[in-house]
């Protein structure tokens, strides 16, 4: 659980059949990629670059009930791995792909995040789950495309130390509107599967300013999903 509780709900949403895709990344570079007073987080000597494909469900405002239409769509994003100041851990999103180009709107104008619209869709045949995307707007050079299948393996029941770094993350940093912020979020405990990588085809991180061909992953991670709030961005980045 998130160590601190935000104390305004500003939105809810759920994550849902999440795969995570990771490769480790030397800190140096990374730390030009992250917003002014951050730096690279570091697990055993290395910073990581995340590919993380799931379904987003139902964001909604406070504590209103998510929407149905405009707040579900399948989400891939391209992440890094940042710790401030203060000592807060989170992660800043390079891209995040979006099939729903309200979302990508909104976001984008009002969060200053990096989201995308782009044609997706998630299929599931058993223990087999497959993502597919391709950039439609903005109307990058070659429109990045990302394809990823993984079968899904036992469930972890004592995550490693890796695993809960990778994604026991307590908030995101980003540069809103000239400094940077911290907006912390909430949600339970990560139920985690081992998974298998049967397919993998992606533009997306080299298209995020990361090195490529990244190589086969280093960790592959599936998750049914968690609910999860969260608070307002908090004005900047604090000093120790």
């Amino acid at each position: 659980m998130a160590p601190r509780t935000p104390r305004r709900r500003l939105l809810t949403q759920q994550w849902r059949d999440l795969t995570f895709v990771h490769w480790p990344v030397a800190p140096e570079v990374v730390a030009p990629l992250l917003p002014a007073g951050t730096t690279p987080d570091i697990h055993d000597g290395t910073s990581w670059v995340g590919l993380v494909a799931f379904r987003m469900w139902r964001i909604g405002i406070g504590r209103t009930p998510g929407l149905p239409y405009l707040g579900t769509f399948p989400e891939t994003n391209v992440r890094l791995y940042s710790v401030d100041r203060s000592g807060r851990r989170g992660v800043v999103f390079r891209s995040l792909e979006s099939s729903r180009l309200a979302a990508v709107v909104v976001a984008r104008s009002l969060f200053r995040l990096p989201y995308m619209w782009a044609a997706m869709s998630i299929d599931r045949d058993g223990d087999v789950i497959s993502y597919r995307s391709r950039r439609r707007w903005p109307r990058d050079p070659g429109l990045p495309a990302s394809r990823l299948s993984v079968r899904i393996g036992q469930r972890i029941e004592w995550p490693a130390p890796l695993d809960n770094f990778l994604t026991a993350r307590w908030g995101l940093h980003n540069r809103l509107y000239g400094r940077t912020t911290y907006q912390p979020n909430v949600h339970p405990a990560w139920p985690l599967h081992h998974a298998e990588v049967l397919d993998l085809d992606d533009e997306l991180v080299a298209a995020a300013g990361l090195p490529g061909p990244m190589g086969a992953p280093a960790s592959v991670l599936f998750s049914p999903g968690v609910p999860v709030w969260f608070g307002p961005p908090e004005a900047g980045v604090r000093r120790p």
